[in-house]
């Protein structure tokens, strides 16, 4: 969908008989709705956007012709591996293999592709239609043309590219995420804050920030001189509230109950809760997603 608003024609493939064409039944639907609100991207119509998709049960008519290839199945490594290997077999020597692994180096994703220099990782952020971020990981063998031309074709359909210059487990989002997921859940896990509040700690304070501009800007434009003169300011006391942060926390321990279940409470685990609030998030996104556009 997020490639049809750039003009390019886009062939989905599912190894399970029908799943690609029933994808395509929730991408219309999602087109219109997008249309509806006005946050549609590119210049095409909702139609016109999905004239540009098609759906295949056979890997190579739906390779034949391509120039990209985006993988997105489970984080199972070897399912990953050996769907690259297939396509290796059924694609031209130029054309791009990416993977949307959001956890997974290329290092080991494309361990069985024979040419690794055109390889590489396009992790988008959940739902990527509304959240613009892209993480272009590139393999070790990688060329610089590769992500260049990748970083341009994510640039054209809308998305937002950061680049990394090299592999690191976690990638750049899921590091930063992995770190105030940590200290959020030992805050809660002391009995120093709620889980309703930790979350409203960012959903109404560094969140607002966040939104529009991230932590390296936010500390230069918070000191009359910039990042030099906050660091100067602040620095030796986040140095402190570093060095008192606890070890990793056991997500998986005895004590990590209370806090599943203050979490269900807040938010039932049941298909018709859950699915209302995902709903909700994305409304709420699509909505700062106009916002952003706008300014």
């Amino acid at each position: 969908m997020v490639f049809a608003s750039g003009g390019f024609s886009v062939k989905l493939y599912d190894n399970q008989p029908g799943q690609a064409a029933k994808a395509l039944t929730e991408i219309r639907k999602q087109l219109e709705e997008l249309e509806e609100g006005h946050m549609l991207r590119g210049e095409l119509t909702a139609a016109q956007q999905f004239a540009l998709l098609s759906s295949y049960d056979d890997l190579a008519q739906a390779l034949e012709g391509c120039f990209f290839v985006q993988e997105c199945v489970f984080e199972q490594l070897e399912v990953k591996q050996n769907i690259f290997q297939d396509i290796e077999q059924l694609v031209g020597k130029d054309v791009i293999l990416s993977s949307s692994t959001s956890c997974l180096v290329p290092s080991n994703v494309f361990s069985k592709v024979q040419n690794r220099s055109r390889c590489l990782v396009s992790h988008p952020v959940n739902p990527p239609y509304h959240v613009k971020l892209v993480e272009l990981v590139p393999h070790p063998e990688t060329v610089r043309t590769i992500m260049d031309t990748t970083h341009a074709i994510m640039t054209k359909v809308g998305q937002a590219p950061v680049c990394l210059k090299k592999e690191i487990d976690g990638f750049a989002v899921n590091r930063v995420q992995a770190a105030i997921i940590a200290e959020s859940w030992r805050l809660v896990r002391d009995g120093i804050i709620s889980v309703k509040d930790i979350d409203l700690v960012m959903s109404e304070g560094l969140g607002m920030r966040y939104a529009f501009i991230g932590p390296m800007e936010t500390m230069h434009l918070n000191a009359p001189k910039g990042l030099e003169d906050y660091m100067q300011r602040y620095g030796e006391g986040i140095m402190r509230v570093l060095t008192s942060f606890g070890p990793v926390p056991d997500f998986f321990s005895e004590g990590s109950k209370s806090i599943f279940n203050e979490m269900c409470e807040l938010i039932p685990t049941d298909q018709q809760h859950l699915a209302a609030r995902k709903e909700k998030r994305d409304q709420l996104l699509m909505g700062l997603a106009k916002l952003k556009k706008d300014h």
